[in-house]
């Protein structure tokens, strides 16, 4: 046996070798092939929730009755709170979507600042500034970020990726001081960018959580929003 074949026997190895390793292992790699373009990979993988700053989410708010600066250690009472029953968790600023599978750390993000919730949103899921505290009345903004299916678990790329799979009814717990909130899905809207979201019955008088991501996943071009009211129990 020549050099030659030799050399076509170890490309022809190789080629199987490669195309038994993509079918096994597609799940994991798909997301190679979900863009067209490399570059428009290279900016999604690295950015891949653009444009969010404090005038696209000024719509997303009803009127808080609660004092717009909220820090997670304090204990808060009074004018504004609602009476809840909660839970003991020995989880602290956590999100939890049972339904989904989701359980992440929440970032209390401190600006608004599209560079500032862009670091925050590397390490969980962000807790929008002028949001009221779990139990007030108001409403809670999260924002987190999607991606197209198969993506790597890089950071936190790829939280809210699946949130459309929720329906009325669905729990979403946040866990807090010791505490633990849940949170009954109302409503699943797709919206425009910067665009109201329909209050579906909903009003300022409730206490509301309400998820924001890119849709469609990984993708700039509209906004999915899920509303959840307080479970007061």
């Amino acid at each position: 046996m020549d050099k030659v074949q030799i050399k076509k026997i170890l490309k022809f190895a190789a080629i199987v070798y490669l195309a038994s390793f993509l079918i096994v292992n597609w799940s994991d790699v798909s997301w190679i092939f979900n863009y067209k373009e490399v570059s428009g990979l290279i900016t999604d993988f690295f950015n891949p929730y653009p444009s969010i700053d404090a005038s696209t989410m000024n719509a997303y708010f009803y009127p808080n009755h609660s004092p717009a600066k909220i820090l997670p250690e304090q204990n808060l009472g009074g004018q504004g709170q609602e009476q809840v029953n909660t839970v003991y968790t020995d989880k602290q600023n956590t999100l939890e979507i049972p339904k989904i599978s989701i359980s992440v750390p929440i970032i209390f993000s401190n600006s608004a600042d599209k560079a500032s919730l862009e670091k925050d949103l590397d390490s969980g899921v962000a807790y929008y500034p002028g949001s009221v505290y779990p139990g007030q009345i108001g409403q809670i903004v999260i924002l987190g970020h999607s991606a197209p299916p198969g993506w790597p678990k890089i950071k936190h790329d790829w939280v809210f990726t699946n949130i459309d799979k929720l329906s009325p009814g669905d729990s979403i717990l946040i866990d807090l001081n010791n505490k633990q909130y849940k949170y009954i899905v109302k409503q699943k809207t797709i919206i425009q960018r910067g665009a109201d979201i329909p209050t579906g019955g909903l009003s300022a008088n409730d206490s509301i959580l309400t998820l924001i991501s890119c849709w469609p996943p990984g993708k700039d071009y509209q906004r999915i929003v899920v509303q959840a009211e307080l479970f007061a129990g």
